[in-house]
């Protein structure tokens, strides 16, 4: 039985495989260009099919559009297992581009678990330019709350899932991931000076503010993005319990995370 682990670059990926190499597993990582990781097979969203031969389990990142092609290749695989990374904005609605990536995937003859992540701590990596450029960290509503999770709980769930395998208790189901905590962006930022030592100024931006500052080729997005931070601020977020579910250990905190990170922000 052979694992197939796309979006090999990423962190989370990275940590999955990692784990199943540990657990005695045969793992094959998959990524776009290939040839800077050891092992890694090309994969080539538009046509999956090579990648997933002699496939029983994959772990994949949700992708509205190629999510048909690789639902029709790893049935035609004989896949029998697929972990997908979607995200907690799924559950916001069938026209959420992640939702729509669950109905495909969902789908197919073999068993599909989905992992609902909300914001990731390492989202903060985009911080850290601006905090050693200039010192501060600007950003709209500072006072909208989150939960942010650590890449290493989602990869833990993953793990987890694709150790128990098909047939389980887990096929079928969508597993909302947070990290321990509600938080302000604010108080983040506070505690990346309390934790790192490194002096950061929060500047709270206005929404047209915002706008000029965040480069995004999709001003839908953008937009969804702006309405969404505003909806958050002071509500705190709800804590999902799937790390602790899945994993039998306590969600990773954002003081976790910046330690696991030294000189991010120096």
């Amino acid at each position: 039985m052979t694992i197939l682990v796309t979006g090999g670059r990423g962190a989370i990926a990275r940590a999955v495989t990692a784990g199943l190499i540990a657990a005695g597993q045969d793992v094959r990582v998959a990524s776009r260009e290939p040839s800077d990781l050891p092992s890694a097979v090309s994969y080539d969203a538009a046509d999956p099919a090579p990648a997933l031969r002699d496939i029983s389990q994959v772990f994949l990142y949700s992708d509205p559009h190629s999510a048909p092609a690789f639902a029709a290749a790893a049935q035609a695989a004989g896949v029998k297992q697929v972990v997908l990374l979607s995200s907690l904005s799924s559950l916001d609605g069938s026209e959420d581009p992640h939702a729509k990536t669950e109905q495909v995937i969902a789908n197919g003859s073999y068993a599909t678990t989905r992992l609902q992540p909300g914001a990731f701590m390492s989202n903060a990596r985009y911080w850290a330019h601006q905090v050693r450029a200039t010192g501060q960290i600007r950003l709209p509503y500072l006072d909208a709350e989150e939960a942010p999770i650590h890449s290493l709980d989602i990869a833990d769930a993953a793990l987890r899932i694709l150790l128990d395998g098909p047939g389980s208790g887990h096929d079928g189901r969508g597993y909302p991931l947070t990290g321990p905590e509600s938080m302000t962006r604010r108080h983040q930022i506070a505690l990346i000076t309390e934790v790192t030592g490194v002096p950061v100024e929060a500047v709270e931006l206005t929404p047209d503010e915002a706008r000029g500052e965040m480069r995004m080729r999709d001003e839908g997005q953008r937009e969804t993005l702006l309405a969404y931070w505003a909806s958050r601020v002071g509500i705190p977020h709800p804590i999902e319990p799937g790390v602790e579910l899945l994993t039998n250990h306590t969600a990773r905190t954002w003081t976790t995370w910046l330690t696991d990170n030294p000189g991010l922000f120096t």
